[in-house]
Parts: structure tokens; C-alpha cells; sequence
């Protein structure tokens, strides 16, 4: 059922949702075979493309223009993919979607070549727009997702981290490009400037709420459901709020330094998930999860009546409570 709700989120964009993917993939072409095979292989994986579709609604509340808006569409889903391939590197990840991670189909050189292409192919999908602000704003959120790998990587194995500090890491890795969206998809419509940062609010609370239940789901859902091992964020280095709740239990602290140092056995993998579904971690996440979902209705509530508006709660609201 829930799939079926969040396939109908996508029916008003469906004809811009199939030029997104010709256009990403024309995008993606190479004079190396060897990247554009990467390229390729990563694009196939496929993806919800939420950020798309968050710069498509964003751009109604303007002058909206499909190819314009599709030129910033295809721009900052790149920029994900690119963020996903360099993530898989320093985490190390074999799997990603169910699919071999582009280092684990080829190695880390091939991947990080392929991470920085896909960056680049942005900058050229954007260039064509003539709007100083825009050109701004995208440079200022690569460079802070650039940032946020650093910093996952410093705090990587690291168990001495703060509410804080995870809040900080998954803006960059998250809700930065989804405000990014909004703000981006507003100002090329020409959008009222109350609006702008209406939007830019919204998708940066969704954002904070989609990555924390991003974080929960890794720890809740079966391995099939989640195309990788369940619980990869603790067995790449990753503390994530669930387990700042309980890291420091004596019960789960073995779990946790087993899952750092690479020792975990499969056994002690599921009695480790165990523990943290049944521990009440995952209901405070939750928590956290739902107030930064009712700081972007909020946002939402203030904007002008249309469908979009509309759209972008029903977004909102699939967002922070999914099961996949």
C-alpha cells in the first residue's frame, strides 16, 4: 500500500521524471569506456529521485519552465550520484540497492575518477542557465557536501560523538541538497522571495527527517528489503542516532566495538539488531524524526494555496514515514 501511495506522488511528473532519466544518461557520456560504464552502472541502480522532483514542484510556485527547471533537476541529482560514489569509498560498501557499488565492480581509482566526472557533468548541466544566484548556490552546496564527507570520515570508528555532532554530519549529507532543491528549483521560476525561503526551509527540515528515518530503516528492515546487510551504517564506522541512544549500555557496547573493528560474527549481527529494535532507540528517533517533519508542514502551511503546495505535503509526509 505504501508503495503504491508514494508511485502516485510521481503521476503529475511522470513526462518529467522519464526526460530526467534520457537526460541523465546523455549526461553521463564519456570518451572513456571504462567511466562511462561506471557511469552507467551507477545510474542503473536507479533511485527515488526525490531531489528532482523537489526542484520541479518548487519551480510552480513561479514561472515554471520543464526544460529550464530540468537543466537544475538533472544538475543536482548528479551531484547526489557523484556524493553516493565517493561515499562508497570511504566506506568501503560493496553493495548499494541491491547492486555491486562502482569500487566494488571495479576498485577505488575507477570510483573516485567516476565520482569527480559526474561532478563535473553538474556544473555543465547547469552552466547554461544564465542566473549568477543560481551558479552561487550550487557551488556552495558541493563545496559543503564536500565537507560532509570529510567530517564522516573524521568521525568514522569514532564513538565519542555528540546529538550535535550527528545532526551537523547529516545536514551536509542530506538535508543540504534537498533545501538545495527547493531553493534552487524557486529561484529559476522567479519565485517571490518569501517563497524561496519558504521552500529552502521545508526541504532542509524534510531533509533532516528523511535521513534520520534513512538511519532507523537501515536498522529495522531486512536485508532484501534494503539491498545490503542491515545495519551497514554501524559495520561501515557510522554511529547513527539510534545508537547514540544506547552506546554506551554495557549490554551493547561489545556489539558496538565487535561492529567497529570488523569482528562481528552474522550471529552476532542479528542478536545486535535485536537488541537495538527491542531497546526503545528506534521510538526516540522517531521522535526527533516527527518534530523536524512538523518544522517543514509548517513551512509548507505558509506557502501559497496551489497543487504543489499539496504535493509537497503528501512528499513530506511519505518521506519521514516510510518503510523502505
Amino acid at each position: 500500500m505504501e508503495k503504491l501511495k508514494a508511485m502516485a506522488l510521481y503521476t503529475d511528473f511522470r513526462k518529467e521524471l522519464i526526460y530526467i532519466e534520457k537526460e541523465l544518461e546523455n549526461a553521463v557520456q564519456s570518451d572513456s569506456p571504462l567511466i562511462q560504464q561506471a557511469s552507467i552502472h551507477l545510474l542503473r541502480a536507479g533511485g527515488k529521485r526525490i531531489r528532482p522532483i523537489f526542484v520541479f514542484l518548487s519551480s510552480k510556485f513561479g514561472d515554471y519552465s520543464m526544460e529550464t527547471t530540468a537543466k537544475v533537476a538533472v544538475s543536482l541529482e548528479l551531484v547526489h550520484m557523484a556524493s553516493l560514489v565517493h561515499d562508497d569509498v570511504i566506506d568501503d560498501s560493496n553493495m548499494r540497492r541491491g547492486r555491486k557499488t562502482v569500487k566494488a565492480k571495479w576498485d577505488n581509482r575507477v570510483a573516485m575518477y567516476t565520482g569527480d566526472f559526474i561532478f563535473s557533468r553538474a556544473l555543465t548541466s547547469i552552466g547554461e542557465i544564465e542566473m549568477t544566484s543560481v551558479h552561487r548556490l550550487l557551488a556552495d552546496t558541493m563545496l559543503e557536501i564536500c565537507k560532509g564527507e570529510i567530517i564522516q570520515f573524521d568521525y568514522q570508528r569514532r564513538t565519542d560523538q555528540s546529538f550535535r555532532d550527528y545532526l551537523r554530519r547529516i545536514k551536509r549529507k542530506t538535508a543540504l541538497l534537498l533545501s538545495s532543491s527547493c531553493e534552487l528549483g524557486a529561484l529559476i521560476s522567479n519565485a517571490d522571495d518569501e517563497v524561496v525561503r519558504r521552500l529552502r526551509n521545508f526541504g532542509y527540515y524534510a531533509g533532516m527527517a528523511f535521513q534520520i528515518v534513512d538511519d532507523i530503516l537501515d536498522l529495522t528492515s531486512s536485508d532484501k528489503q534494503l539491498g545490503k546487510p542491515a545495519g551497514s551504517d554501524l559495520l561501515n564506522g557510522h554511529l547513527t542516532l539510534p545508537v547514540l541512544y544506547i552506546r554506551n549500555e554495557p549490554a551493547f557496547q561489545p556489539y558496538l566495538t565487535k561492529a567497529f573493528d570488523g569482528t562481528l560474527s552474522e550471529k552476532e549481527r542479528t542478536e545486535m539488531l535485536s537488541f537495538i529494535r527491542e531497546s526503545g532507540a528506534i521510538e526516540k528517533a522517531h521522535e526527533v524524526s516527527d518534530l523536524y517533519l512538523e518544522k517543514a508542514t509548517a513551512e509548507i502551511r505558509l506557502l501559497p494555496d496551489s497543487d504543489a503546495k499539496k504535493a509537497f505535503e503528501q512528499v513530506a509526509d511519505f518521506l519521514a514515514k516510510r518503510t523502505f
